[in-house]
């Protein structure tokens, strides 16, 4: 019994989780990405490989790591990938030894990548995803974002649009689905889902330990 003191029942440390982002390209999950990790300073960005060419606006080893096609089948080789797919034309992976190691020390990682490596992760990693897929409202206004970016020619945009419908069939492999009405509300619906999932039990390491500290006092 207590008589007033406090006791130190131990802290209870977390397991770090995949906060997975997938939308059709233009619905706004890399801007969505964005914010979430310039108002969550415990959320990093997990850099993917990719065999595409650069943008102009990227930036060598912060958006993407780019490398020649021979060098990403020899990481898939070597199993140095959690992840990959072939998306329009380029191959996308996610690097395993970062992802691993800052999830083991109770970091959370952010992955900006479509429904082919969502799955993957599902299967390699279930218990540390949580993904969330974003739909835009409306078709219409999924073509008119791709236009405002003035990033592709307009064959490009129409290969995306064409996309667009195949990818979304897969929201129902996903846990939580948001729809980008407003870019604001949609920031502030994965925060909150964030919040919770950092809650989750099984995320809690040494929490049954820390109850029976409670209850044995």
């Amino acid at each position: 019994m207590n008589d007033g003191v406090e006791a130190d029942f131990g802290e209870v440390g977390r397991r770090g989780l995949m906060l997975v982002l997938s939308s059709p390209s233009g619905a706004g999950k890399t801007s969505i990405s964005r914010a979430l990790l310039e108002r969550d300073p415990a959320l990093t960005l997990s850099i993917s490989v990719t065999t595409r060419p650069k943008r102009p606006v990227e930036r060598a080893g912060t958006d993407y790591i780019f490398l020649e096609p021979t060098e990403f089948h020899l990481m898939v080789n070597r199993q140095e990938l959690l992840e990959y797919a072939k998306v329009f034309d380029h191959y996308y992976g996610t690097p395993r030894a970062a992802v691993e190691s800052s999830l083991a020390q109770g970091g959370d990682v952010l992955f900006d990548i479509e429904w082919q490596g969502t799955q993957q992760l599902a299967e390699q990693a279930r218990d540390d995803l949580v993904s969330v897929f974003i739909l835009p409202p409306s078709m219409a206004e999924l073509e008119r974002r791709l236009h405002s970016r003035a990033q592709d020619s307009e064959e490009v945009i129409g290969g995306r649009m064409a996309a667009a419908a195949a990818e979304m069939t897969h929201w129902n492999e996903y846990q939580y689905v948001i729809i980008n009405y407003d870019f604001e509300d949609s920031v502030q619906q994965v925060l909150a889902i964030l919040s919770a999932e950092r809650l989750r039990r099984h995320r809690q390491v040494g929490l049954a330990n820390f109850v029976r500290r409670l209850l044995a006092w």
